[in-house]
């Protein structure tokens, strides 16, 4: 107990008769000292006396499916900040290959009493993947933000970049290039984002006059993943590729090169999130930009407001992307 107390009272900055007040539920101390020595408890990984279980932390929980994309640590550092500043402490999970899996982190922030959870990536935004996690949550009235990916049967509000629009720009941009061999490199059979960019590549290359239905690859979404797809692609005479992340779209560069190829002039290429630093690599990467800060907001704002008592509407709020042209698109060569 004296541990704990030490512990507890040097992360938050206050005395361990403060820290030893608020766990014995004794007055004197402020609401928001209060609060703040309580979330370092769940924070610290410590029991709540039982008299406070019925409380529900201030913690807020960021399930993401890695950090090696450098989208994920964007949207955290945006959202992260956005709950900071409405009195919350963000809990950040990755369910990385060898560590917790998505429903793990879910159990410990619930026995945590967790005021809410945003799900990026992840199981939410596979078909085939068990929801049953996503369930136990929607039964519990845990309030939940999904962002790029809806669940149908589950009723959570979604914040999510428009895949449709996305490739709708980039095909145009393609083809005003006067590309028409294209391909599309895009996540597993089942990845939801991956689906419908997927039906919209087909329907525009279809409404344009060509069949491109042999030029789509799945792959990882690693630069690995997109350096395999894009040679497989450039072996069936692409001239042009989307690919379904930035660090995709960097394998297919090399990939290209490995061919004896150069960026852009024998192969255009062309990224999707317009992460950190895409503006510097050699070339600079023509991508498609999310807008990270106003997807972050929504987030932030749903889920408040659902903690706070209010009601999300359980939709999915689709934000526009932009295309951001630098130095890996060209005009196909005659």
């Amino acid at each position: 107990m004296t541990r704990r107390l030490a512990e507890v009272a040097k992360k938050v900055g206050v005395s361990e008769a403060t820290v030893s007040r608020v766990l014995n539920g004794k007055p004197g101390v402020s609401d928001a000292t209060r609060a703040t020595i309580l979330s370092a408890l769940d924070v610290m990984g410590y029991e709540r006396p039982t008299q406070l279980r019925g409380e529900r932390a201030r913690l807020v929980g960021m399930v993401m499916p890695e950090l090696q994309n450098p989208i994920f640590p964007a949207f955290a550092e945006v959202i992260g900040g956005g709950l900071v500043q409405r009195g919350l402490t963000p809990v950040l999970c990755t369910s990385t290959a060898g560590g917790m899996s998505e429903p793990a982190y879910v159990s410990m922030l619930l026995q945590q009493q967790v005021s809410g959870m945003i799900f990026f990536g992840g199981a939410h935004a596979e078909v085939e993947s068990s929801h049953a996690h996503l369930e136990q949550l929607h039964e519990r009235g845990i309030p939940v933000v999904l962002m790029n990916a809806a669940v149908e049967k589950l009723a959570f509000p979604t914040v999510s970049t428009d895949d449709i629009a996305a490739v709708e720009l980039a095909f145009a941009h393609l083809r005003s290039l006067g590309h028409e061999r294209l391909g599309l490199v895009i996540g597993p059979l089942d990845h939801v984002p991956s689906l419908r960019k997927h039906d919209t590549f087909l329907r525009v290359s279809r409404e344009a006059g060509l069949d491109l239905s042999d030029l789509v690859e799945h792959s990882m979404f690693t630069l690995e993943g997109g350096q395999l797809a894009a040679s497989q692609l450039i072996e069936r005479g692409c001239t042009g590729v989307l690919f379904a992340s930035d660090p995709m779209a960097l394998g297919g560069i090399k990939a290209a090169r490995r061919a004896g190829l150069q960026v852009p002039r024998d192969f255009s290429v062309i990224g999707f999130d317009d992460s950190s630093l895409m503006g510097c690599t050699d070339p600079p990467l023509s991508t498609i930009r999310q807008p990270i800060e106003a997807m972050g907001r929504a987030a932030v704002t749903l889920l408040v407001n659902q903690i706070e008592g209010g009601v999300s509407a359980a939709r999915e709020l689709l934000f526009e992307p932009e295309l951001v042209v630098r130095g890996t698109t060209g005009a196909v060569r005659a």
